[in-house]
């Protein structure tokens, strides 16, 4: 088992949707504070289901040793308080005295009532599959409540107010059960309960395992992938039931000892592209995208941002800092997604014959796009264009790229920029054969 070869993907899930661009308290995506793997105390179905259960199969036999953690992120509650009157010291009864606010600017820094989250993990110990399909292994677990409390303190050195966090007691129950399903096959069942009480559905709301997933490893064994399950397995593979996680297969391509059940949906052995600069807890978004947007941010979003979140202020931060040579590596890079080797741009060819028509690289064509092209297409009907590249894409569909004479901005093109490379079939162009037809 390898679990720090998984570490970097479960690190991913476990903040993916943390906090949603534009990162701010006031954006409407951020007003529903959570969204992965939400397990709530029972009897509050508004606030989501009571338990997960995730199984899966591994190959091995009695003796095949099976560990498994558990982890999620558990909500903690910040305040702010504003004391009426500046005084030298926070006193005891601070929240007695101060009023409630949802944000407190002082000094150019702005401190912000909102939910941070606290990293929970839970292991359930090891056991060998003969133990566990005589004995199913169960252990339950609680976290303690926890308040803390910070003064805002001016440059004058008096307190003007107070952050407070607060985190409620919960508990939970784990269980790990085995069953020989094929010889030499056997089925895991994990199950995740919820089991603090809560008085209402708002409190439930704050009692809740977030993000919740479970890693497992395998010693002397291997775990069968259930997104391509051997044959033999294909019946078994398909019998598992999911409520609130999917397997799949984590660590270098084509190790089975360690497996990821996720919340969110998966391939086996997902990687982070090494683009990638760090998290923008928009794990299945696009990193140019998304930095863009945050750099076009005005400066009170800015401050908005920074003032949500710990992790929101060093993302904006590392974004801020990006030198001109990392932003350019998160632009457009091709991979083979089962593990071939990465690709700057796709398959291109430097002679097309189609036909009659043979075209190249450098050679000067005009656009004769079909009836029922898009607009964009139809606008550029009668323009004569440069060919930059033939290009083929996963479903052999042939695509010639072209620049176009007319557009200002062609030299762009030319460096394969978006916007100003423009894509038809072969039959949509034809050549030009004398130079002074195409002025």
């Amino acid at each position: 088992m390898n679990f720090a070869a998984a570490d970097q993907i479960v690190k991913a899930v476990l903040y993916e949707g943390y906090v949603l661009y534009p990162y701010r308290p006031s954006s409407i995506k951020n007003r529903q504070r959570w969204s992965f793997g939400g397990i709530y105390p029972a009897g509050f179905a508004a606030a989501g289901p009571s338990a997960m259960q995730t199984q899966c199969l591994v190959q091995g036999d009695g003796a095949t040793r099976i560990e498994v953690r558990v982890r999620f992120l558990q909500p903690m509650v910040r305040t702010v308080g504003e004391l009426p009157t500046p005084l030298p010291l926070l006193p005891d009864d601070a929240e007695a005295c101060c009023r409630a606010v949802d944000t407190l600017q002082l000094d150019g820094r702005t401190y912000t009532a909102w939910e941070e989250a606290v990293e929970r993990v839970v292991p359930l110990g090891t056991a060998t599959l003969a133990e566990l399909a005589d004995t199913p292994a169960a252990r339950d677990f609680e976290f303690a409540a926890h308040r803390s409390r910070e003064p805002i303190v001016g440059a004058d050195g008096l307190v003007r107010g107070f952050v407070a966090r607060r985190q409620a007691a919960v508990s939970g129950r784990n269980s790990l059960r085995a069953d020989e399903v094929e010889p030499g096959a056997w089925r895991l069942t994990i199950g995740i309960d919820n089991t603090t009480l809560a008085a209402d559905a708002g409190a439930a709301a704050q009692l809740g395992f977030l993000s919740t997933h479970v890693v497992l490893g395998v010693e002397a064994g291997s775990f069968v992938s259930l997104i391509d399950p051997p044959p033999a397995l294909a019946a078994a593979a398909g019998a598992c039931l999911n409520r609130g996680a999917w397997p799949v297969l984590v660590g270098p391509e084509g190790s089975s000892d360690t497996l990821l059940c996720s919340p969110i949906i998966l391939y086996d052995h997902p990687r982070i592209a090494p683009e990638s600069a760090g998290d923008l807890f928009d794990g299945t978004e696009i990193d140019e995208i998304l930095t863009l947007r945050i750099l076009t941010l005005t400066d009170a979003e800015k401050a908005e941002m920074a003032s949500s979140d710990e992790r929101a202020r060093a993302l904006l931060e590392r974004t801020e800092a990006m030198s001109e040579e990392q932003m350019q590596r998160l632009h457009g890079v091709m991979r083979d997604p089962h593990g071939g080797a990465s690709h700057s741009r796709p398959p291109r060819l430097a002679v097309l014959n189609a036909g009659a028509l043979s075209l190249q690289v450098g050679a000067r064509v005009r656009l004769r796009p079909k009836h029922g092209a898009d607009i964009i297409d139809l606008a550029l009907d009668g323009q004569s264009a440069v060919i930059e590249g033939i290009e083929i894409d996963f479903e052999d569909r042939v695509h010639v790229a072209v620049t176009v004479d007319a557009d200002p901005g062609r030299d762009l093109g030319m460096e394969r920029l978006p916007g100003h490379r423009f894509f038809f079939a072969p039959d949509e162009i034809e050549a030009i054969v004398d130079e002074a037809a195409a002025t």
